[in-house]
């Protein structure tokens, strides 16, 4: 969340810099309520402090003999005012600190305005891939191929889920294999978190309240608070690791890596371009997170962008890299860039990766600190994530991207050491 202090050093700038990702807000009412919990607690303190100083005159004036009757009294009334006072500050606490939860992330001050239309395409990977045939999209392929079950997946689960099958199967474990063995490589730390979390990782990742009805929920208890949901992605594990504690400022720059299904509540849609797998309520994903100093965050975000980038390239698939404007970028975060692949069959980009930087509004969430060894103060961390990658839309890319004129798929050359050498699919 924003720290308070930005918002009352210059109210107007933060709205200012908030509007650029379409969120309008008026501090008046935030700015009333510190205020007025600023004055209750300066008056809750002088009353513990004259308590504090009438209790002490008590043994004097037994000891010397004179009535202390008039002095409880007084220190009965100024218990009272505290307790009143605490009642005070804690109900004002408690409404800034939800009126703060709500609020989304500051956007970076070089993003533009606007959402997608002002997205900004920073450079292009390759050449987009011709061909001497008609071509075939990728569903089609799939189930001529036999690699994937539409049919049968959606008889066992509804609409947006599908199984891949025989090879099909092999090639997804393989992308995932090779995603994995590269960030091993790149001295990234493989975690296999739990799949089920409760509410505090959510609301610790910005995710929640705000989207708190897009993931499925495993509880029935109508305090959601007290429920667990399935994890959207592994980030919201991820950034959750610490929460609570103080960090060894030795394990910066922490660098993580887990592999796990995702899911999420995806509004259902018969366009074109989201057929097959490009948009589903079940999808694997292989996500690296970070936690870092403050200084050392935009050097992490570069080289996230940069694996990310790095794994389309091994992959020799054609894809563009895009900065999103301010209103583009998801609640939790200060800015981001797309890995966007090319669909040959729908003549369109579709997003395989976001790397995005967090800044501190994690850790304020769920309380993540480091020491610094310096000032020897705790500072909140920094968190940033990126997909290395999601496979549901590589996998059809891929599949259009390297298809033959028989029907056949030609494997690409880093993912044969993971098919016991399988060159081509048919």
């Amino acid at each position: 969340m924003i720290d308070i202090k930005v918002i009352l050093e210059n109210p107007e700038g933060i709205s200012a810099r908030l509007l650029k990702k379409g969120y309008t807000v008026d501090f008046t009412e935030l700015l009333s309520w510190d205020e007025k919990r600023r004055q209750a607690i300066s008056e809750t303190e002088k009353c513990k402090a004259e308590k504090n100083k009438v209790s002490a005159e008590i043994p004097k004036l037994k000891k010397a003999g004179q009535p202390v009757d008039a002095i409880f009294a007084e220190m009965k009334a100024l218990g009272e005012k505290i307790a009143d006072g605490d009642k005070i500050v804690n109900e004002l606490t408690d409404k800034i600190f939800d009126f703060l939860s709500r609020l989304p992330n500051l956007p970076d001050e070089d993003l533009l305005a606007g959402e997608k239309e002002a997205n900004q395409v920073v450079k292009e990977y390759g050449s987009k891939p011709t061909f001497d045939f008609e071509i075939q999209n990728h569903v089609d392929l799939c189930t001529k191929l036999g690699i994937i079950d539409y049919q049968r997946g959606v008889k066992l689960s509804g609409g947006g889920f599908w199984c891949y099958r025989n090879k099909g199967a092999m090639l997804e474990w393989a992308l995932l294999n090779f995603f994995i063995s590269e960030h091993i490589k790149d001295g990234y730390e493989f975690i296999l978190p739990p799949h089920q979390l409760g509410y505090n990782a959510g609301f610790g990742a910005g995710q929640f309240p705000k989207f708190a009805d897009e993931v499925y929920w495993l509880d029935i208890d109508e305090d959601r608070k007290k429920n667990r949901f399935m994890l959207p992605t592994a980030e919201t594990a991820l950034v959750n690791l610490y929460a609570g504690e103080i960090m060894d400022e030795k394990l910066l720059p922490l660098k993580l890596f887990a592999y796990t299904p995702c899911y999420r509540k995806e509004a259902g849609s018969y366009r074109a371009e989201e057929r097959g797998m490009i948009r589903g309520h079940q999808f694997n994903k292989v996500e690296m997170v970070q936690y870092t100093k403050p200084e050392d965050s935009d050097k992490a975000f570069d080289e996230l962008v940069n694996k990310a980038c790095s794994l389309m390239e091994k992959l020799g698939l054609h894809f563009r890299l895009s900065k999103l404007a301010a209103g583009d970028c998801s609640a939790s975060m200060a800015r981001t860039y797309d890995i966007e692949v090319w669909i040959p069959s729908m003549g369109i980009y579709k997003e395989v990766s976001s790397v995005s930087n967090a800044r501190d509004y994690q850790a304020r969430r769920n309380n993540t600190k480091y020491r610094d060894s310096v000032t020897g103060k705790p500072n909140y961390v920094h968190t940033l994530n990126g997909s290395g990658l999601a496979t549901s839309r590589v996998f059809p890319a891929l599949i259009e991207q390297y298809q033959n004129a028989d029907g056949s798929i030609t494997v690409p050359e880093v993912l044969r050491p993971f098919l016991n050498g399988m060159e081509v699919i048919k």
